[in-house]
């Protein structure tokens, strides 16, 4: 069942990387990778295809089950350094939310998706079965436990699946649908392993400095936070434009951020600091304007980071100054967050909380500067634990409260 891919004859020296290049779920990638990297990581760490799940390692339980040239694969089994030019499909190219596969709508209604953990292995692995068995979709009911047994499930919902599998087949005599969800798209690794060669366009600098990307890209699919802000400031709405069209000002307003270095193309090097009680975050990244209009006060712009423990962040942002009454300002904020590796457990309620309260530090910091002509005499301290839980509780309580007069 395991395809096991041609060797590739060559002699690596110990620590060194190699480039692989593959084509996954439809984009074609080049990751660079440790000999030793087995497929599962380097689609989890390099790619933030965080559907393929580990569970064993040892290629027992499943669970890391993915089509590679169209054959079930093991990719706890498999070393990347093996896949080289092959065609690779995880549970994400199977189907989209929008658009999912039939596998996957059967296994919702029959309720065969338990904890979750093992479904990713039991979708590919149907798929394989349906596909490519000996009987297509052919195969009996009866024969579905023993012809699924190579997948295991640790809540024991296999009733839910058989059933999920045995209706698709029934509906697809002809054959199975297949992947939905392949085509061209931004992959975008989860900051842990280092960047991903030639698919972001990065090359290392002159100075030997960490690769600095050609351009911010975003990964595909739903953002992990969205967040819509506002901010009512005293400042005339030219004066505040004035501080978000200089980057050294605007830098300098945000919350534990440092600019680092100013890049050709509109794009800004820095670091940012982020802490919640325990947890403290040192993102270095980079940031790029990709839409200014000062005619409208407008600009977006896109970010990303990643800090050596392994969290990662990308952000779509885009800020508008509008004149407001009595001379004044509403500055707006619409930001979609892409969050992974610890920073992802905040979840979206609480990454929502945060970034919220980081962007009414940085209005403060804004009319600051506005109304003195001058980057704020003292850098902004990114938000405590104790500033953050005191803010959230406010604003969810004034949200109680605004409730609360509604059913009035």
């Amino acid at each position: 069942m395991t395809r096991v891919p041609e060797a590739r004859v060559a002699k690596v020296a110990a620590g060194e990387r190699v480039d692989v290049a593959m084509t996954v779920n439809g984009t074609e990638v080049v990751v660079s990778v440790p000999p030793r990297v087995h497929l599962a990581d380097a689609l989890r760490e390099q790619l933030g295809l965080t559907g393929t799940h580990l569970g064993c390692e040892h290629g027992v339980c499943g669970m890391c089950t993915v089509l590679v040239d169209g054959e079930a694969a093991r990719a706890c089994l498999l070393f990347a350094v093996q896949c080289e030019g092959a065609d690779v499909v995880t549970v994400e190219g199977l189907g989209s939310p929008e658009e999912q596969h039939p596998l996957q709508q059967a296994f919702s209604a029959h309720h065969g998706l338990q904890c979750g953990f093992c479904t990713p292995g039991m979708l590919m692995s149907s798929y394989d079965l349906l596909t490519s068995g000996p009987r297509g979709t052919a195969v009996q009911p009866e024969e579905l436990p023993v012809e699924m047994s190579g997948v295991l499930c640790r809540c024991t919902g296999y009733r839910g699946i058989l059933a999920a599998v045995a209706d698709v087949a029934a509906q697809h005599p002809d054959g199975l649908p297949a992947p939905r969800n392949c085509g061209h798209r931004t992959l975008v690794g989860r900051g842990g392993g280092p960047p991903t060669a030639r698919a972001d366009g990065s090359a290392p600098d002159a100075a030997g400095a960490p690769p600095v990307p050609a351009e911010v890209r975003l990964p595909a699919g739903a953002p992990s936070a969205t967040v819509e802000v506002r901010s009512e400031l005293g400042a005339p709405v030219d004066r505040v434009w004035e501080v978000l069209a200089d980057f050294h000002r605007l830098a300098a307003c945000l919350p534990g951020a440092e600019l680092v270095q100013v890049l050709p193309d509109d794009r800004y090097r820095g670091r940012a600091t982020v802490a919640l009680g325990p947890v403290k975050l040192a993102f270095d990244g980079l940031a790029q304007v990709v839409e200014h209009l000062p005619d409208q006060h407008r600009m977006r712009v896109l970010a990303q980071g990643a800090d050596t423990g392994g969290s990662a962040t990308q952000a779509d942002i885009r800020l508008a100054a509008e004149p407001a009454a009595e001379g004044g300002t509403v500055l707006r904020a619409d930001a979609a967050l892409f969050l992974s590796g610890r920073i992802a457990q905040f979840g979206r309620a609480l990454a929502g909380d945060v970034s919220r309260r980081m962007f009414e530090q940085f209005a403060a910091a804004v009319e600051e500067s506005a109304r003195s002509g001058r980057a704020p005499t003292a850098p902004a301290r990114p938000p405590g634990a104790l500033t953050l839980l005191a803010g959230t509780l406010a604003a969810r309580l004034r949200a109680a409260l605004r409730r609360l007069r509604r059913t009035r």
